[in-house]
C-alpha cells in the first residue's frame, strides 16, 4: 500500500497573537513543523504544542527560519554560514527543551520560508543548515524539496534525507515552488488542493503552473496551517487519500 506523511506549519503565534489552530489540525497530520521562534512561536506557544502533539503520537519537527519575526521569515537575508548554523542549532535545542518535557524528542528539522527557498540551490546557505543540525543531533531527518541541495548535502553527511511536497502551492517546470509574489503561487480551491494531494501520493506528478507535468517524488505532504480554512481541507484531504487507499503514516 502506498504511504505518506502529512505535515503542516504549527506553533506560528507570539505572544496575544494566533495564526494556526494548532489543537484541532493536530487531530489530523502525522507531523508537525513547530516554529521555533526564530519567525514566529514563543516559549509558551512551542510548549503548548508539544504537549497537544505528544498526547496524539504526532511527530515534532523543529521548522527553523532565518531570525525574521517581523517579516514572518519570508524575507531574503544574508547571514553568514557559520552564524546561520549556530542558529539552526540553538532553534532545535530550544524546541528538545519542550518536546523532552511532554515525553517526546524532535524528530526532524524543516526550514520555513525564505529559508527553505534559499537551500534549493545556495550550497553555502544549504551548507549551514546541515551543519547546524548536525551539531543538535546526527540523527535528526531533514525535510526539503526533491533535488535540492539542502537534501543532497545532508545525504552526504548522513542525515536522513525525506523529499516533500505541496499540494497547495504551485510548481514551476524545474520542479521547484513558484515565489510568493508571483500570480498564482498558492492553490486556493479546495478540489483542486484535494485531487493533487491524490496525485502526488499516487503518481509522484504535480502539474506546474504552465501546464506542464513534474515529478515530485515525495514522502511527505504539506498543508499549509495559515490558509483560510486549513482544518477542514486538512481533513478532506486525508480522507481522500485513504478512500483512496493511501495510508497516512509518519515518516519517522
Amino acid at each position: 500500500m502506498t504511504s505518506i506523511d502529512l505535515n503542516a506549519d504549527l506553533g506560528e503565534g507570539f505572544g496575544r497573537w494566533q495564526l494556526t489552530d494548532d489543537e484541532r489540525l493536530l487531530s489530523v497530520v502525522t507531523s508537525a513543523n513547530v516554529a521555533c521562534g526564530f519567525h514566529a512561536g514563543d516559549a509558551a506557544t512551542m510548549r503548548r504544542v508539544c504537549e497537544q502533539a505528544a498526547e496524539r503520537g504526532v511527530r515534532i519537527g523543529a521548522q527553523v527560519s532565518y531570525r525574521d519575526l517581523a517579516g514572518f521569515g519570508r524575507r531574503a537575508m544574508d547571514v553568514p554560514p557559520a552564524e546561520l548554523a549556530a542558529e539552526v542549532t540553538y532553534q532545535i535545542g530550544a524546541l528538545e527543551v519542550f518536546a523532552r518535557a511532554a515525553g517526546t524528542r524532535v524528530s526532524y528539522v524543516k526550514p520555513h520560508g525564505a529559508l527553505y527557498n534559499r537551500v534549493v540551490h545556495d550550497e553555502e546557505q544549504a551548507g549551514a543548515v546541515v551543519d547546524g543540525v548536525l551539531l543538535a543531533d546526527a540523527t535528526l531527518p531533514v525535510l526539503g524539496l526533491p533535488g535540492s541541495r539542502l537534501l543532497d548535502l545532508a545525504a552526504k553527511a548522513g542525515l536522513p534525507a525525506v523529499t516533500e511536497a505541496f499540494a497547495d502551492r504551485a510548481y514551476t517546470e524545474q520542479g521547484t515552488l513558484v515565489p510568493r509574489g508571483q500570480d498564482g503561487a498558492v492553490v486556493t480551491d479546495p478540489d483542486a488542493v484535494v485531487e493533487r494531494s491524490v496525485g502526488l501520493a499516487h503518481s509522484g506528478v504535480v502539474t506546474s503552473r504552465s501546464g506542464v507535468p513534474v515529478e515530485v517524488r515525495a514522502r511527505s505532504l504539506c498543508l499549509h496551517g495559515d490558509t483560510s480554512g486549513a482544518v477542514e481541507l486538512a481533513r478532506r484531504v486525508r480522507a481522500r487519500l485513504e478512500e483512496s487507499g493511501v495510508r497516512v503514516e509518519a515518516f519517522v
